[in-house]
């Protein structure tokens, strides 16, 4: 199995996140569409339904069309031109909604799409997805972001079951002391480790005894204490880490996202159980025009292949 796990900054990239381009829903799906082999699983963060924001720069749009359809729209274009059939069906997870009003400005959320040739979708959380959010602040529950873990069970064509979990982690809280009296920042926030028990808790009572994933934009870095209680107390196993792509003694070597001049290490794909990773083939740091996927956003996909053991 091949897995793709890909912060897309809401398909607006090009316009600096302030609002979705058509252009960047082709590119990105033209991008995934050129993989070879074809991921089965792709786990999307920063996905909107429909708001001012998705469809600021879309004249003409259809009003009932959400972010997911339209990439789902240029996605199977794509395949129709390439003379091969449509493999995916998609799943979409809401998060949080921000209103002036009736007016949606901006929507959050994940999405996860399953090539259906080679799995069956026999479990989903898309109606109320799992709420992993710490609020340090009771006055601000209103205002913060929320944040979810989502889910599907799926099953192979050999009958054998297993879990994905998509999610995206908090910032580290300014409003914590300890925010400014250490240097680092990305997965060193209590807030951040309390999303991480709370994703890691839920994941394993949903998965019970079957194997899993859990992937997504964790805006951790490698060998803090967020990465350290996934991997160590919650005994998860780190792609990048168990195929030598991560050196623990340089963490930072490996961008995943960027900002300006700045790079980070932010997401990550971990497994448990009897899953093993077996390649990271198609995965480039943050930056590397090699890859189809530079200038798409401010991240860039990780790409792994496994056995489901």
């Amino acid at each position: 199995m091949r897995i793709v796990s890909y912060n897309v900054r809401y398909f607006g990239h090009g316009l600096k996140g302030l609002a979705s381009t058509a252009a960047s829903k082709r590119r990105i799906a033209d991008a995934l569409a050129a993989l070879h082999p074809l991921p089965d699983l792709v786990a999307l963060q920063e996905v909107e339904t429909s708001s001012l924001r998705a469809g600021l720069a879309h004249r003409g749009a259809h009003p009932a069309e959400t972010q997911l359809d339209a990439f789902l729209r240029h996605l199977g274009d794509d395949f129709k031109r390439r003379g091969q059939v449509m493999p995916y069906r998609a799943w979409y997870f809401p998060a949080h909604v921000y209103r002036l009003g009736p007016i949606k400005l901006y929507t959050t959320g994940l999405a996860m799409l399953v090539n259906c040739q080679r799995l069956e979708v026999i479990e989903d959380n898309g109606h109320r997805p799992h709420h992993i959010t710490h609020h340090r602040n009771e006055g601000l529950r209103k205002v913060k972001q929320t944040r979810i873990a989502a889910h599907l069970r799926l099953e192979d064509l050999q009958g054998r079951r297993f879990h994905l979990f998509n999610t995206h982690l908090s910032l580290p809280t300014p409003w914590a002391r300890e925010f400014w009296s250490q240097p680092g920042k990305m997965g060193f926030g209590q807030n951040q480790v309390a999303e991480a028990h709370a994703v890691a808790h839920y994941a394993q009572s949903i998965a019970k005894h079957e194997p899993y994933l859990l992937v997504g934009d964790f805006n951790t870095a490698p060998m803090t204490p967020v990465y350290r209680y996934l991997t160590e107390d919650a005994k998860l196993r780190g792609a990048q880490e168990q195929l030598k792509q991560l050196d623990p003694e340089r963490p930072d070597a490996f961008a995943t996202a960027g900002f300006m001049h700045l790079r980070m290490h932010l997401d990550h794909v971990f497994a448990s159980g009897k899953l093993e990773f077996l390649d990271l083939k198609g995965t480039h740091t943050f930056g590397d025009r090699a890859s189809p996927f530079s200038g798409l956003s401010d991240h860039v996909p990780l790409i792994a292949t496994f056995d489901v053991g």
